[in-house]
C-alpha cells in the first residue's frame, strides 16, 4: 500500500535541491529492483510517496525532505494524501 505526502513550504524561486539529492538514500530496493519512494519539487513544496517497500529508507528519505523544507520556515504543513 503506498502512502503520498505533501511537505508544503514556501519554496524559493531560486531554489537549488542539489544540496538535498545528495543526501538522498537510493530509491531502488536492489534485490527486488522495486521502487522504494518516489517523489518531486512543486511550487509549493514536495510531494513525496512510500512505496512501501522499504519502510526505513522510505522513512531516512522522508526526513531529509522535512529536514530540507524547514530551512525555509520555521513551520511547514505535512499531509497525507
Amino acid at each position: 500500500m503506498e502512502i503520498e505526502y505533501r511537505i508544503k513550504f514556501s519554496v524559493p524561486a531560486n531554489y537549488d535541491p542539489a544540496g538535498l539529492f545528495e543526501k538522498m538514500p537510493s530509491p531502488i530496493h536492489r534485490k527486488s529492483m522495486s521502487e522504494i519512494y518516489n517523489y518531486r519539487i512543486e511550487k509549493d513544496g514536495f510531494y513525496f510517496v512510500d512505496r512501501a517497500v522499504d519502510s526505513s529508507v522510505a522513512s531516512g528519505a522522508f526526513r531529509h525532505f522535512v529536514d530540507e523544507a524547514l530551512k525555509y520556515g520555521k513551520s511547514i504543513e505535512i499531509v497525507r494524501l
